[in-house]
């Protein structure tokens, strides 16, 4: 069951999504129909803010592909970048059962692909179904626990080791190549690691320069991965 409604959003089945997989295993298939019917995918092109902090939260969403970051932007009006995270993560839905409003922003860094369910309808399915909910738990901690875990691992660095560690992180754990474009700049790397932009640049060279990567425009080749662990590994 496929169609379009309208040129940026469609409803698809979940019967064989991997988002049944994750947290909606345990529903029935009248529930199961039921997600489906109440189910957009939403499309954001690169840049596009998917939620703004402050804005009402109507919808329960999960990230089937691209890339986003979760931030925060200060009074001052800088930007503070609290994740960064790929398909099948929840950091939409942080504060989405005890708070009416998004405390964070969430943008596209990459073309990417939302399913929006209606949040009255997961908590209606949370309230009936002790199975789902202990799910939807599970989930929702893991990812907090693997912001928290990426934030304390920049955070026990010094400057270079964090560097080192992000570039790392693109390749291992977002990318799966030594070559890679970057989907952020050495602004928001810079905001991401706590660190000045100079400083972040000046790694970069310093990089370059002993031939740990290299670099065109925002593609990065990788081409000492040993001397990049040990830098992070120390820093």
């Amino acid at each position: 069951m496929s169609f379009v409604i309208a040129p940026h959003k469609k409803t698809c089945s979940c019967l064989s999504c991997e988002l049944r997989g994750l947290t909606f295993s345990s529903l029935s298939e009248k529930d199961i129909e039921r997600v489906c019917e109440a189910r957009e995918e939403i499309s954001y092109s690169k840049g596009e803010v998917i939620h703004e902090e402050g804005e009402i939260i109507r919808d329960f969403r999960y990230l089937k592909n691209g890339l986003v970051k979760l931030y925060r932007v200060s009074e001052s009006g800088d930007e503070q970048i609290i994740t960064i995270t790929r398909p099948k993560e929840f950091v939409s839905n942080m504060n989405v059962f005890h708070e009416e409003k998004y405390r964070f922003s969430l943008s596209a860094l990459e073309d990417s692909v939302a399913c929006c369910i209606n949040i009255d309808l997961i908590k209606e399915l949370l309230e009936k179904n002790g199975k789902f909910a202990l799910n939807m738990i599970t989930v929702l901690s893991r990812t907090s626990e693997n912001i928290i875990s990426l934030n304390l691992e920049i955070r026990k660095r010094n400057l270079a080791g964090r560097v080192a560690f992000v570039l790392l992180y693109f390749s291992g754990e977002i990318y799966y190549s030594r070559i890679f474009d970057l989907p952020v700049s050495r602004k928001e790397i810079a905001d991401l690691i706590s660190m000045s932009s100079a400083n972040v640049i000046r790694t970069f060279t310093e990089f370059r320069r002993d031939g740990i990567i290299q670099s065109n425009g925002r593609t990065i080749e990788i081409t000492d991965m040993h001397k990049l662990e040990v830098i992070s590994k120390r820093g």
